[in-house]
């Protein structure tokens, strides 16, 4: 006999030794969470985050070297009709000598009124740290809020960066807390309904819980290689507890299915091992080889997301090959206890004769028309799901402006105050520009004569106040200058202005200074630079993703035709999901229905993201059906009964797994931003429609539609010969493409 497969040693060292594998898998997970602790974060800077235009706009202001504190204001309407110039300047004066004595402010600034004569703005500026001023900001909104009281007649607001940042982390905290609150639950729920018993349902959470804290560690080490963002913590969280309560329920499920026609413990959990073991190990690299993909991005935060998400499925690999048996084997049968009655009858694996699994009812009335009419079935399943996909041609990326913050907060309501009455307090443009220090008068002149000519245009605002605000580095050799603009920031006038500054205003007025070089950035350049900036990259990345995907399933399978159906099924599962959210969130058919207002646009980074998460996640479901349709074919089965075998004996695991990942992903979508929406309802939809159209209708229609077809290779790649099974009807497991 030859040498056992790898995940079969280990799992059987595992489950002879499973004390000793468990405190192994402890110590590891404690060290893992500990040292990264211990070590610290290493945040990236904005230099590793600098894209486009944008980007270097930004590191030219970063080199001035400026002091820029936060800034609020108070902002003083009417509640109805005019403003009553009196009753305003006596809430001014109010609001300054009660703000003058709060600690915390820096100083308080000259009552300035709109052009329009409706509203009254006091600035005030804040001291200490700017980055910490929106947990030092209640005072301020204490202060205002008292003033209020003391003039009901008008309508007196605290608005400003610190107070819209604070109004919205409480929002958003509550929202991230409510989902974490709800995910775990969910996922619970859903995994008793999958399994009938309480042991069984607990052991993938376990597993794919110990994997996220491990990995928060990991990547917490590794950010000091890679510097990590904000976000990472959270796609770990989202990726990890996809992946691991996946791979744990393959093995489990194949491992209550062996012990159910009446084998050992022991040789249940190496027939699990040794095909879903394997099955993990080969999804698992198409994870990992799909999330490296995204450190071709050139881009800081799609760099942090991908070595989170490496360490992540690499340890829920980890955990699914070395505790998960020692877990199984110690529990033993305890793994169906305690029993939900109804449950149970409904979903513990069933028995015919001979100890053989019973036929099920259900899926074989599914595949029939896959199976009976193969061609047909594919032409409409295929159709359906290009006629979904084509909305995706028509797809637009922007970034989420200020306008697509919930209006659900305080802060909200007066920032649209504070706009529709102070255009150039809303959206702008910086114009950033370094030149020699001896010609500093002369690009003070530009920008002032810059400013002056953007005032006369209608796709710019006029400065208020004293005129264009001007600032000047200590060493007189980076100026920046804000010219703002009255339109929404993701709105077609607003990236018109950009341009115009861009191609026109800004090369006119610099022209012919010594050594000067400048740049444009702000919120509008950053939206259309990084949405240029994905469409330069997605090709890139998604032809690496491809071309090492096809390698991986060619090698495992053995079969080139194998890999390249695998790649086009992805690929349509993934053009069918962007069809979808194009449907949904570039119309206002959902508006209602969801809670969310559209922006008319998909949020810039979501595509690249959404491509090798789904290309990883939907490689899961694949490997695991083409498995079993390979194990059919291995023990004698004609491909049509193989193909009927691989998809009956898998559906409940598969459909299981993936009712998990909708449910947590659906749970996003309730969050207020609409990034949050359009990521959970990408992630949700896609997955639904690859677990059952696909994997249900597409791929068995196309597997007994290619027949023997299937398993062509080169010479090179077929695997040797092997002795077929003494008992070629009940399909022996194996590992799938092992010489």
């Amino acid at each position: 006999m030859g040498r056992r497969p790898v995940t079969v040693r280990l799992a059987r060292w595992s489950a002879e030794h499973p004390w000793r594998a468990i405190a192994l898998w402890i110590v590891f997970v404690a060290v893992c969470f500990v040292g990264g602790n211990a070590a610290g974060l290493n945040e990236a800077t904005d230099s590793d985050q600098a894209i486009g235009e944008f980007g270097r706009a930004e590191l030219i202001v970063d080199s001035g070297g400026f002091h820029q504190p936060a800034t609020e204001n108070v902002l003083i309407t009417p509640r109805s009709g005019t403003l009553d110039q009196a009753a305003a300047r006596a809430a001014a004066d109010d609001a300054a000598a009660r703000l003058r004595q709060v600690e915390g402010v820096a100083s308080v600034g000259t009552p300035v009124p709109s052009r329009d004569g409706g509203a009254l703005l006091l600035p005030i500026t804040m001291s200490g740290d700017p980055e910490t001023a929106e947990d030092r900001v209640q005072p301020l909104r204490d202060t205002t809020a008292q003033v209020q009281q003391a003039h009901p007649q008008l309508r007196v607001e605290e608005v400003g960066g610190p107070s819209i940042g604070k109004a919205l982390n409480e929002t958003l905290g509550n929202d991230f807390k409510r989902a974490e609150l709800l995910s775990l639950p969910v996922t619970l729920a859903i995994l008793i309904i999958a399994f009938g018993a309480l042991i069984a349902a607990g052991v993938p959470v376990l597993l794919a819980l110990s994997s996220v804290a491990a990995a928060m560690g990991l990547s917490t080490l590794a950010s000091h290689l890679v510097p990590a963002t904000d976000t990472t913590s959270s796609v770990i969280l989202l990726i990890g507890m996809a992946v691991g309560v996946d791979y744990s329920l393959f093995y489990v499920r194949r491992e209550r299915e062996e012990r159910a026609k009446g084998r050992s413990g022991l040789d249940a959990v190496e027939i699990a091992a040794e095909t879903s073991g394997h099955a993990v190990v080969v999804s698992g690299t198409a994870v990992i080889i799909s999330m490296a993909g995204l450190l071709l991005a050139n881009d800081a935060i799609f760099s942090s997301l991908a070595v989170g998400s490496i360490l992540v499925v690499a340890v829920a690999v980890t955990g699914s090959l070395t505790v998960l048996p020692a877990l199984l084997a110690k529990l033993g049968r305890w793994v169906d206890r305690p029993r939900v009655p109804l449950l149970w009858r409904l979903t513990a694996p069933r028995t015919g004769a001979h100890g053989r699994a019973a036929r099920p009812r259900f899926w074989p009335a599914v595949l029939r028309p896959a199976l009976r009419a193969p061609l047909a079935t594919l032409v409409v399943s295929v159709g359906l799901l290009l006629a979904l996909a084509a909305p995706a041609l028509g797809m637009k990326l922007k970034f989420p402006g200020m306008e697509d913050v919930p209006r659900t907060t305080a802060a909200m309501q007066a920032y649209d105050r504070l706009t529709a009455a102070f255009p150039s307090n809303g959206t702008s443009h910086t114009v950033a520009v370094r030149a020699p220090a001896e010609q500093a008068d002369r690009v003070h002149a530009a920008l002032t004569a810059l400013s002056g000519r953007a005032g006369t245009d209608p796709l710019f605002a006029p400065a208020e106040g004293d005129g264009p605000k001007i600032q000047v580095s200590a060493d007189r050799r980076v100026s920046v200058l804000e010219v703002a603009t009255p339109y929404a920031s993701r709105t077609d006038e607003a990236a018109r202005s950009l341009h115009e500054l861009r191609d026109d205003l800004v090369p006119a007025a610099l022209r012919g200074i010594p050594g000067v070089e400048y740049a444009v950035g702000g919120g509008v350049a950053a939206s259309e630079d990084y949405a240029r900036h994905i469409e330069e990259k997605l090709p890139v990345v998604a032809g690496f993703v491809l071309a090492l995907t096809f390698l991986v399933m060619a090698w495992t399978f053995r079969s080139v035709v194998v890999a390249a159906t695998s790649i086009v099924l992805n690929l349509l599962s993934a053009g069918a999901a962007y069809g979808l959210l194009v449907l949904i969130f570039q119309g206002e058919w959902a508006e209602d229905l969801l809670g969310f207002t559209s922006m008319g646009a998909i949020v810039s980074w979501l595509p690249l993201f959404l491509f090798v998460v789904l290309f990883g996640l939907s490689m899961d479901y694949h490997v695991f059906v083409v498995s079993r349709i390979r194990e059919g074919v291995r023990s004698g089965l004609s491909n049509r009964a193989a193909v009927s075998y691989g998809i009956t004996s898998s559906a409940g695991t598969v459909t299981s797994a993936a009712i998990v990942m909708v449910g947590v992903f659906s749970i996003f979508a309730t969050l207020s931003t609409i990034d949050m929406k359009q990521l959970g309802i990408g992630l949700a939809a896609a997955i639904l429609l690859d677990a059952t159209i696909i994997r249900a209708v597409v791929l068995p229609s196309l597997m007994t539609l290619l027949g023997d077809a299937n398993w062509w290779a080169p010479r090179f790649l077929r695997a040797r010969a092997e002795t077929p099974p003494a008992d070629p009807p009940a399909p022996a497991p194996e590992l799938v493409g092992a010489h």
